[in-house]
């Protein structure tokens, strides 16, 4: 409560309270029923729980989640109650969506349509490519934490779905990180990139019936899949209570337990952490291995056992040595990629790129433009503008949506850049 007090000082009508939205209680209830607008940035399993008590009280709400199965059964609720349930609105998913209507709709009155091209191999055919990092994340992973390390590494712990060539491609959670591939952005990054959940409804989201081949895709430094992927082989993703997980254990003896070496000797530790992740190389084995070292996995410190799982555990020593430090700044890049054929039988590839960075002194990259997105679209609901009246649970599919968030994020320095690129 400190942080989000210090937080609100001095801003107009704004009191920091304390809430749990885990339970749909009457103090949540009631603090609903008593504004006119609910910005839900809670983690997205409670989104349902809000918006349900919002359409009791026909209150209107902004999530910058993904439309879940469980907000699309309230959609005839939301319709019904006559409020509006926003979603998608911040970066991925958000900015992302406002630069592919425009692109896809200036094709579209041009004659053109979005289709693949045999002279790009398939992880080159990605649509929208996410990256949040700080330039001095000199770590493991190459990667640091603006917020919670368990929703960063839950995200790349999930299945993926795409279109290739007309076909549904599934990828397992535990194969997905096995398939990332090198991915050019631009000259000083060296970034890979690998599908992105279910990629297949966005052909009809964007209205592009003509693409047989949709991905949409993570992206991140070279290495980080990889370690991500060892640390989901060892276990630590696993979000199960576990019995024996205690204070007093020291993070070599977890990891013993965990993976079931012979002992907690770092040497029995390193054979058992080769038998499970099968590496490719010996370079890649030593290159994980210190990492594994460097987090402190090997150690016959006294673990910092939160939440007895396995993951919540290894979260509170990424927090402690992965967080973000005085001066640093991330990075949010994004990156759609388009190959267009005309009516001429003409082909040409297109690419419209954000490359935002956050400021060491002020507000991250992610916070601007997550933040910015979702305060626009709250905004224009608030002001009751035309495209926003219309009831249900809605995202930004389409361009009477997309263009006024888009053209009022370019007013705050917020733009991807075209560029035609072959």
């Amino acid at each position: 409560m400190n942080g989000a007090q210090a937080l609100v000082a001095g801003l107009p009508r704004t009191a920091a309270i304390a809430l749990d939205v885990s339970s749909g209680n009457s103090e949540l209830e009631s603090q609903i029923a008593a504004h006119d607008l609910v910005i839900s940035l809670v983690p997205y399993v409670y989104h349902a729980t809000i918006i349900k008590i919002a359409i009791k009280h026909r209150v209107n709400v902004v999530t910058t989640s993904y439309i879940s199965d469980a907000l699309r059964e309230l959609d005839v609720p939301a319709r019904q109650a006559g409020i509006v349930v926003l979603n998608e609105v911040g970066v991925d998913p958000g900015v992302d969506h406002s630069y592919a209507v425009k692109k896809i709709g200036e094709v579209h009155a041009k004659g053109g349509k979005v289709t693949p091209d045999e002279r790009l191999p398939l992880i080159e055919a990605y649509r929208n490519i996410l990256h949040l990092i700080a330039e001095h994340a000199n770590n493991p992973l190459s990667f640091k934490f603006s917020w919670s390390p368990r929703g960063a590494l839950l995200s790349q712990f999930n299945s993926a779905r795409f279109l290739s060539e007309n076909k549904e491609v599934d990828i397992s959670n535990k194969e997905l990180l096995g398939i990332a591939q090198p991915y050019y952005v631009k000259e000083g990054y060296d970034f890979v990139a690998y599908p992105n959940r279910n990629s297949i409804p966005f052909r009809k989201f964007y209205a592009i019936p003509e693409a047989d081949t949709v991905i949409r895709g993570s992206l991140r430094y070279k290495g980080n899949p990889a370690f991500v992927k060892a640390l989901i082989d060892l276990g630590w993703l696993d979000t199960e209570p576990k019995d024996w997980l205690e204070p007093g254990l020291t993070w070599a003896e977890v990891l013993q337990i965990a993976i079931g070496a012979e002992t907690s000797t770092e040497s029995a530790l390193i054979l058992r952490v080769q038998e499970l992740c099968h590496f490719p190389t010996e370079a890649e084995s030593e290159r994980i291995l210190n990492g594994l070292r460097w987090i402190g996995l090997f150690s016959t410190e006294q673990a910092i056992v939160r939440g007895s799982s396995l993951l919540d555990t290894l979260c509170a020593q990424l927090e402690k040595k992965m967080s973000y430090q005085r001066g640093e700044r991330d990075l949010v890049m994004l990156q759609h990629k388009f190959v267009v054929e005309w009516q001429d039988g003409a082909k040409e590839t297109y690419t419209s790129t954000l490359e935002l960075y956050g400021d060491p002194n002020g507000y991250s990259a992610m916070a601007k433009s997550v933040g910015m997105t979702c305060s626009i679209a709250a905004q224009l609901l608030l002001d009751r503008h035309e495209t926003f009246k219309t009831p249900g649970v809605l995202a930004p599919y389409r361009k009477e949506m997309c263009d006024p968030i888009r053209e009022r994020l370019e007013q705050e320095g917020i733009k991807m850049v075209e560029k035609l690129v072959a």
